[in-house]
């Protein structure tokens, strides 16, 4: 049991360390700069945001919502529908560990961007509401925007592309004939599980 969780902690970080954490960080420039610039004037406007309601949902609790489609149907398996095929692919121990672990770091990484992303499109109505808004301010905003939106969909794809390595190339091409994604080349799937069958 002590054997099977310090695995799993293990798993976790280097999933954590060596492929979700280098691409936030290369992008966190982007949007560092103008996080939580609301200036004054705006802070008592009534924020009006344009997102809908199950897209503010999804957003802060880490869901997909088509992120990452053009890794899923070039044949790319997502973390999160490997783990509900588990019995149907064949998973072995170990690999329902990893992810399982890929899927936690990935989900915990998506609801943190998501809930900034929610705040940035509540300052952008702010901004409106406030009857302040310019093009200066805007253009800052939507930079802002734009840069958690591209961490959030790189954090989405490059889980498809981590899980792909944790399968064998049987494992995905049933991956991909279960998910019904026809046009898949299913060429994928060379870790450290590819040799297994």
């Amino acid at each position: 049991m002590k054997q099977a969780l310090a695995m799993q902690s293990w798993v976790k970080k280097t999933v954590l360390n060596r492929y979700l954490w280098p691409v936030t960080v290369a992008l966190a420039p982007v949007v560092a700069p103008c996080a939580g610039a609301v200036e004054a004037g705006e802070q008592d406007a009534v924020a009006v945001s344009a997102l809908a309601a199950d897209e503010r949902a999804g957003l802060l609790a880490g869901k997909g919502m088509g992120q990452a489609k053009a890794a899923e149907l070039n044949g790319y398996p997502g973390p999160a529908h490997v783990l509900e095929l588990a019995d149907a692919l064949g998973l072995t121990e170990a690999q329902r560990g990893e992810s399982q672990a890929l899927f936690e770091q990935m989900q915990q990484r998506a609801q943190a961007l998501g809930a900034e992303l929610v705040a940035a499109e509540e300052d952008l109505g702010r901004l409106f509401a406030s009857q302040q808004a310019t093009v200066t301010k805007l253009q800052a905003k939507l930079k802002h925007i734009g840069g958690l939106s591209a961490q959030l969909r790189a954090v989405h794809l490059q889980a498809h592309l981590v899980q792909a390595d944790l399968l064998t190339r049987h494992q995905v091409h049933l991956y991909n004939r279960l998910r019904g994604n026809r046009g898949a080349g299913g060429q994928h799937g060379h870790g450290p599980h590819a040799n297994h069958h």
